[in-house]
């Protein structure tokens, strides 16, 4: 029998100084007058559907990752970022959202790929070489923007689409830009410390007095796709698919289970060992990502101890 960890389904919190409230996919957000307060849950989603039964560490495992990274990033950017008073929250200054997530490719995979084989050279208006193989590098990064869409999956947009319909000005489009290499070359350079090759990517940004903040998560499994480095060109020189350092074994367990997010198709059923599967796989994540043992905070009444601690740090600031 599997005796599994309390796990975080949702929180329903009254902050003070709290003016409104928005759940996503993962994280519940608390928007105060001046500061935005994150809780990462442990609920996953797969093909925009959230599943079932949240998994536990998971909200602890994605919040320390993105604070790693946030904070061996900053020298390169400002960011959204104060603190994280508990392992599931990260708080911080509120920013207005650019409206488009700055997605960067370091290789040939994924909806790029299925752009390219379905024969098509040109992704978000940025040229694909002729001659390349699914998971082959680029012969520099690329960056292929997307905006949210309104139901279902984001939308590719170009540059110039972006600066046509004022989402930004060239001159933030082009620091956009700057920070986006940036921050990809530092994910680049600290994966391969860690034995892994960041694949691809997105950063968010937003503004604050007139200046530029990356903002949410950052180098996440659930933001980014890693591959192995060891074997890599070994399995590109046969064909074979690459090693992958993400939540794709989610997604693969669900699709032999019938299920793609498409209409009519059922939900199927989390098993208390599949559950625990997936929280050991996140864990593994964050000490290949970060390097560091994981510590698994106390799941006892969660919510009450995620509140306190909250609330414990809004008084001091």
């Amino acid at each position: 029998m599997c005796v599994l960890p309390q796990a975080l389904a949702a929180t329903d919190f009254e902050l003070p100084g709290q003016t409104a409230f928005y759940r996503g996919k993962v994280r519940d957000v608390y928007y105060l007058s001046e500061k935005l307060v994150m809780v990462a849950t442990d609920r996953i989603s797969a093909f925009d559907h959230i599943l079932p039964r949240p998994i536990p560490y998971k909200g602890q495992v994605l919040n320390q990752i993105a604070t790693y990274f946030l904070e061996t990033t900053r020298d390169i950017c400002p960011n959204w970022l104060e603190a994280s008073p508990d392992p599931n929250v990260a708080i911080g200054v509120a920013c207005t959202p650019f409206k488009i997530e700055m997605v960067i490719r370091g290789y040939l995979t994924g909806h790029a790929w299925r752009v390219y084989r379905s024969g098509c050279r040109t992704l978000c208006g940025v040229h694909l070489p002729e001659g390349m193989n699914a998971n082959d590098p680029f012969p520099e990064p690329i960056i292929t923007p997307a905006i949210k869409a309104e139901q279902g999956h984001d939308e590719d947009i170009s540059k110039e689409e972006i600066l046509a319909r004022g989402l930004a000005t060239p001159q933030e489009y082009a620091q956009l830009e700057y920070y986006t290499r940036q921050l990809f070359a530092r994910g680049t350079e600290l994966a391969a410390q860690r034995g892994l090759i960041l694949v691809d990517t997105k950063y968010e940004f937003g503004k604050r007095a007139g200046e530029i903040y990356l903002i949410d998560e950052v180098h996440t499994p659930d933001s980014s796709r890693y591959f192995y480095l060891e074997g890599y060109e070994e399995r590109q020189c046969l064909g074979q698919p690459q090693k992958q350092l993400s939540k794709e074994f989610v997604r693969e367990w669900l699709m032999a289970h019938g299920f793609q997010g498409l209409p009519h198709q059922l939900m199927p059923e989390m098993s208390d060992e599949f559950v625990a599967k997936v929280s050991h796989r996140y864990i593994e994540l964050y000490e290949q990502l970060t390097g560091q043992a994981f510590q698994p905070a106390d799941t006892t009444d969660m919510a009450a101890r995620i509140e306190r601690n909250i609330r414990n740090y809004l008084m001091q600031t």
